[in-house]
């Protein structure tokens, strides 16, 4: 089983509009609610790919209902923790092949609700076979709990870490097996701006590797066994707001199966693409999936 943690679970809602423009009115062409959040959308992408997997985090409020009732519905097997303060949502506009994403903070989670929700990740960790750790945190928690969980794991099972800012400068230090930032997380967290140097950085740090994503320009693997960059078949117009969920899927599930790091880019490169292609953050496209497989291009970098 992966076990999924998202500490600031959300209500998801997609609006795709023609050609936005700021200040002014919009007709809304679709509208799309479901259940998100980093760690949502990595389950609902491994759960596509056949994998066993459980949700967990916090809910609270008429809106943690909802994501309660979507999981349910979408078939998702989910161990959540309810707090008092209402759960947060996010809205995407996407628009000429791109996307604008508004993102509230989220609920704040006390101390007690921390506790309880410990007691259950302790339990569910000890039954995993790799752990995700994916998101924003929610107000109330302070930015070095990453860091604690990763502690509770303490290398029993393999571990990846999706987050930025001082959650991840923090969550190195607890040795994760590998940690995904994209270019701009990757270079604030560091002081580096050519990632494959910032990417050791974190290596050096604690990560066992840094999976860095770069958009158009690919994904880069830093290890202490090598480094690999894997190009995307082509330049997609879609959503990207999902892309990175996806990658940490394709990580996770690679990592796993204990993979080595050239099929593990070349997956997690094609289902990057594959979900750019779906309206949807945590779904992918599967047939654009197969058919990007044998074209992504993995080299040593």
């Amino acid at each position: 089983m992966i076990l999924t943690v998202t500490l600031n679970a959300a209500l998801d809602v997609t609006y795709g509009v023609d050609n936005l423009q700021p200040h002014t009115t919009h007709r809304v062409r679709t509208v799309r609610t479901r259940a998100g959040g980093k760690g949502v959308n990595v389950s609902r992408v491994l759960n596509a790919l056949g994998h066993n997997t459980v949700v967990t985090g916090f809910v609270g409020g008429a809106t943690g209902q909802a994501i309660r009732a979507e999981l349910a519905e979408a078939g998702l097997a989910a161990e959540l923790t309810e707090i008092k303060a209402e759960s947060r949502r996010t809205v995407a506009v996407v628009s000429d092949g791109d996307a604008t994403l508004f993102s509230e903070p989220g609920p704040a989670v006390t101390e007690a609700e921390w506790a309880v929700f410990l007691d259950r990740f302790t339990t569910l960790a000890g039954q995993a076979d790799l752990v995700v750790l994916s998101g924003s945190l929610p107000p109330g928690l302070p930015a070095g709990v990453y860091r604690e969980l990763l502690d509770i794991v303490a290398g029993r099972v393999p571990t990846v870490l999706d987050a930025d800012g001082e959650a991840l400068r923090l969550g190195v230090a607890g040795n994760p097996t590998a940690v995904k930032p994209n270019a701009a997380e990757l270079r604030a967290v560091t002081g580096v701006a050519d990632p494959a140097a910032a990417a050791r950085k974190l290596v050096h740090g604690g990560a066992s590797a840094v999976l860095a994503s770069g958009g158009p320009a690919g994904l880069l693997a830093i290890t202490a066994d090598g480094s690999w960059r894997a190009r995307p078949p082509r330049r997609l117009a879609g959503n990207p707001t999902g892309a990175g969920d996806a990658c940490v899927a394709a990580l996770a599930a690679g990592l796993a199966a204990g993979r080595e790091w050239p099929r593990i880019l070349r997956e997690a490169a094609a289902l990057s693409a594959a979900a750019v292609l779906h309206p949807l953050a945590g779904s992918f496209d599967a047939g654009a999936y197969e058919r990007f497989l044998p074209t992504v291009m993995v080299e040593i970098a």
